[in-house]
């Protein structure tokens, strides 16, 4: 007998609807220690989805004596702290926007297929998952986007709104609050607990494609599952006390992107700095915004499609000049923090990066790549070839190993990088 499509799996006071299964329809379808902690390294990822005009940033020479660019010369005081490469992509696909859920996955071009994604783990949950058990927030997803992914291709969720995100690690509750966040944790667990047994031996009456189904369910179960746990060692400890005036205004309106980016900059500085969290991704969106420069009269979006008209480039290099320096401002702040005799900064690696090389085309080669902090050996501007271009997944294994991982794969990865 076919399986109902209402099928459900129950725990007391709880009932969680299954994913469509083949089992549903008429006929199948396919388908380090306590030292380590004290000397902990960190990593920032960024996606800026509409990109910078590589022209304004990539130097014209390789190597460490380059001469300054426009976007480049608000980082001058860092210079020997990051790595601008060009020459760099997820070599095959041809994505256009949608390719923002795969620049930091490095999925297989196949896997980038119109209407049929299957990504894979980013490269912030494959350090988490190895680190991020040591503070309250194994990661931080901000900003809203599609960034970060489950080693199971499944997305995770990502906070838009920076007052929420900064009472979730700022402010306490009351002693009523814990306590209630404490019953909930532990009637959380039993009702996962339950569920999947459920759903363990419902499997073993499933064929594989519906096993596969089941089991992404399962994980996910199992990733709350380590949250709750870590939610209950968390809960009872006092949150950090910060000086910083709290966060009570969302900057989402028409003209305020730059005032969002510099919250959201804030915020992964205090977040670091407090060693809330090791791992964050943030995702900085904008669109038909009008922001209050002077001389500009564009929108961020008509501006980034310019079409080669030189005076929407002219406004562009307005915006993105802006945006360059609350990056900076953040470099700064992160090199100024005392992190037990070390820079945070040099404890910290942080790519700064764009699914797409150029926003008016649509392409999704040549990427604007910046590699910051983390006590790489920077190279200054490493060039690669424009024509065949580096995979940046080498860069991630990289990153991997410098953060203590010992991988020599990940994404489309062809090897390691070696240049810094």
């Amino acid at each position: 007998m076919p399986l109902h499509r209402r099928t459900l799996l129950r725990a007391a006071g709880v009932a969680i609807g299954l994913p469509l299964l083949d089992a549903m329809l008429p006929t199948g379808r396919g388908a380090e220690e306590k030292a380590a902690s004290m000397h902990a390294k960190r990593m920032l990822l960024i996606s800026r989805p509409l990109s910078l005009h590589t022209p304004n940033l990539f130097p014209t020479k390789d190597g460490k004596d380059y001469e300054i660019t426009r976007l480049l010369k608000p980082l001058q005081e860092h210079r020997d702290h990051f790595t601008v490469f060009s020459g760099m992509s997820h070599r095959g696909y041809s994505a256009g926007h949608g390719a923002d859920v795969a620049l930091y996955t490095g999925v297989s071009p196949e896997g980038m297929r119109p209407g049929d994604l299957r990504n894979t783990i980013s490269l912030d949950q494959e350090v988490a998952a190895k680190i991020g058990g040591d503070t309250r927030f194994a990661s931080l997803q901000l900003g809203g986007g599609d960034m970060s992914w489950n080693r199971k291709g499944v997305k995770l969720p990502s906070e838009s709104q920076a007052s929420r995100a900064f009472k979730a690690m700022f402010i306490d509750g009351t002693p009523a609050d814990v306590a209630r966040e404490i019953e909930r944790i532990q009637t959380g667990q039993s009702i996962l607990d339950g569920v999947r047994e459920q759903a363990k031996s419902l499997a073993a009456n499933l064929g594989p494609a519906d096993r596969e189904r089941l089991e992404l369910m399962l994980t996910s179960i199992r990733e709350a599952e380590q949250r709750l746990q870590q939610d209950q060692a968390w809960v009872k400890k006092a949150k950090p006390k910060v000086t910083a005036k709290p966060i009570t205004e969302d900057h989402v309106s028409d003209g305020k992107m730059l005032e969002r980016e510099r919250q959201w900059y804030d915020l992964v500085h205090l977040a670091l700095q407090t060693d809330s969290s090791r791992v964050i991704s943030l995702y900085l969106w904008s669109h038909n915004e009008r922001l209050e420069l002077p001389g500009l009269t564009l929108a961020h979006h008509d501006a980034s499609h310019h079409g080669q008209d030189d005076a929407k480039l002219k406004q562009l290099a307005l915006i993105e000049e802006a945006e360059m320096k609350l990056f900076a401002d953040l470099l700064g702040k992160l090199k100024a923090t005392d992190d037990g005799g070390t820079p945070l900064l040099d404890r910290t690696a942080i790519v700064h990066a764009s699914s797409m090389g150029n926003a008016s085309a649509h392409t999704n080669d040549n990427l604007p790549v910046i590699l910051a902090g983390g006590g790489f050996k920077h190279a200054g501007h490493v060039a690669f070839d424009r024509k065949n271009n580096k995979p940046m997944s080498n860069l991630f294994v990289r990153m991997l190993q410098q953060m203590g991982l010992e991988m020599d794969k990940f994404g489309s990865s062809t090897g390691v990088l070696s240049e810094v």
